[in-house]
This record gives structure tokens, sequence and C-alpha cells, in this order.
């Protein structure tokens, strides 16, 4: 029994897509850990249309509770995605929520977009 709830927390947490960011342009974007009963993810969300770092925190997050996981946001910065370029640079920090690993959400947007020329980040800018 235990183990079909396990089974069940994994596939949910497998269906939760680990990078959704807008096409294009210079927005805001949150590193999010998304926790199930056993095993946890780091996840990336960038829009334009967030004013503050939290507004992406409150639009992901029903979703993610709503399929009986929990997520915090662990840091925040900005990206500049060009996709006539195929490049994407990450920036800066969340006033909030601190600065993400940039690291982490270079590496999930390498395997989103294992296609593109340039995906890079710095720890420099807001």
């Amino acid at each position: 029994w235990v183990y079909e709830v396990d089974g069940v927390m994994a596939e949910r947490l497998a269906a939760v897509e680990d990078v959704d960011i807008d096409h294009d342009g210079r927005f805001k974007y949150i590193l999010i850990k998304v926790n199930s009963s056993d095993s946890w993810k780091y996840i990336v969300r960038g829009y334009s249309f967030a004013s503050y770092h939290a507004d992406i925190l409150e639009r992901v997050q029903p979703g993610i509770e709503g399929i009986g996981l929990t997520c915090d946001c662990v840091g925040g910065g900005r990206i500049q995605h060009n996709s006539a370029d195929k490049s994407i640079h990450v920036y800066g920090y969340s006033t909030g929520f601190g600065r993400a690993d940039h690291s982490i959400a270079v590496q999930k947007l390498k395997d989103k977009y294992p296609d593109y020329a340039r995906i890079d980040f710095s720890n420099e800018g807001y």
C-alpha cells in the first residue's frame, strides 16, 4: 500500500514540467523546489507578466499543490530569452526570494533547449 502511494507521488512529481518560460524577451524567473512524500526536484518558471517574482509563485503554486505536492521558491533572477538567436542568459536576483542558484536553472534550460547555441548565467545585475 505504501509503495502504491509513493509510486503515485513519484508519477505526479515526474508530471510537473521542469521548465516553463516565455518564448522571448526579458523577464523575471524563479527556481522552485517541488516536493513529494519521498522525493523532490527543481523546476524553472519565468514569465513576462510578473511585476514581482512572487507573482510567478502565486500562479504556479496552486497547480502544484492541487496534485498533492508541495513547493518552495528557493530564489529568483531574470532571464533574457532570444529564440531567434537560440540564446538564453540567466542573471540577477529576487529582492524577495534572494538569488537562485543560476547553475541549476541553466542546466534545466539546457535540458529543455538542447539545440540552443548559448545558455549561460552571471551573478551580476539585478
